[in-house]
């Protein structure tokens, strides 16, 4: 039975999850929400994923705004996997919630914990714990698979009851400063005014006037301009020229780009 696997990402962890949950299930499809323009979003497949990043402990807005798109099924297995840096509070519960609102369902969800790239915050970690995190992310999109080949309904994944609680507080205090978030973003001399920047972008969030980039104020934090920049031009802040970069080991450049031409041409 065919599954269709949506996912949003940034510095490629959603991608790299989607891409290798498809293997294991065979007949799926990965589709990035970023290169979608229709509404209702629908879908023929028997399963429909959402595979995403954890934004300041909550759902991205472009993954909200996807989930009010989708189309009125509720006789679909629909699961969701919810990538974060080691604390997914009640993200998963948000989802389930907004999906409840619509008539849908979310019959499982799932947390994997990857490499943090939040750079705001620091760097992603020794490369030992990266890659014992890539490793254990693997083992668990192996289980994830698995549970969703036999279509199987589970209680959401979540953080415990304190962090639920303070955390959620804290996303929805912070959720909608998000888009102008932009504004602590800078280039520093390094930048050639390459572009990429504003070709990975996927909110379209960047210009480059004068060949440097301007960021237009409907950020989402994903954090794809300052990690993919070839030459570390881009800034956050006072403390990230100081921060080692990160993106997905096993995603390149090219893909990242071949998923913004997408929404690009559907724009």
């Amino acid at each position: 039975m065919k599954t269709d696997l949506f996912f949003y990402t940034g510095t490629g962890n959603s991608l790299w999850t989607a891409r290798t949950m498809a293997k294991e299930l065979g007949d799926a499809e990965i589709i990035p929400i970023s290169g979608i323009s229709r509404e209702p979003v629908e879908s023929r497949a028997e399963a429909l994923g959402i595979i995403f990043p954890v934004h300041i402990w909550g759902l991205p807005g472009k993954v909200i705004a996807f989930t009010n798109a989708l189309a009125n099924d509720p006789s679909r297995y629909c699961f969701a996997v919810a990538i974060n840096a080691g604390q997914v509070a009640a993200t998963l519960l948000q989802l389930k919630k907004l999906m409840h609102s619509r008539g849908l369902s979310l019959s499982s969800g799932f947390e994997i914990a990857m490499p943090s790239n939040y750079i705001p915050w620091g760097g992603p970690g020794p490369e030992e714990k990266r890659i014992r995190r890539i490793d254990e992310a693997r083992e668990k999109i192996g289980m994830i698979s698995a549970a969703v080949a036999k279509r199987e309904k589970r209680p959401v994944e979540k953080g415990p009851l304190w962090q639920n609680i303070l955390f959620t507080w804290l996303n929805r205090l912070s959720f909608p400063h998000v888009p102008t978030m932009d504004r602590s973003f800078w280039v520093d001399e390094k930048c050639n005014a390459c572009g990429i920047c504003e070709r990975i972008c996927p909110s379209g969030n960047i210009e480059l006037p004068a060949d440097r980039p301007v960021w237009l104020h409907h950020c989402e934090q994903c954090l794809a301009c300052i990690q993919w920049c070839p030459a570390e031009a881009i800034q956050f802040g006072k403390r990230t020229p100081r921060y080692e970069r990160y993106h997905h080991p096993e995603v390149t450049l090219p893909e990242m780009l071949a998923i913004s031409a997408t929404r690009e041409r559907n724009g």
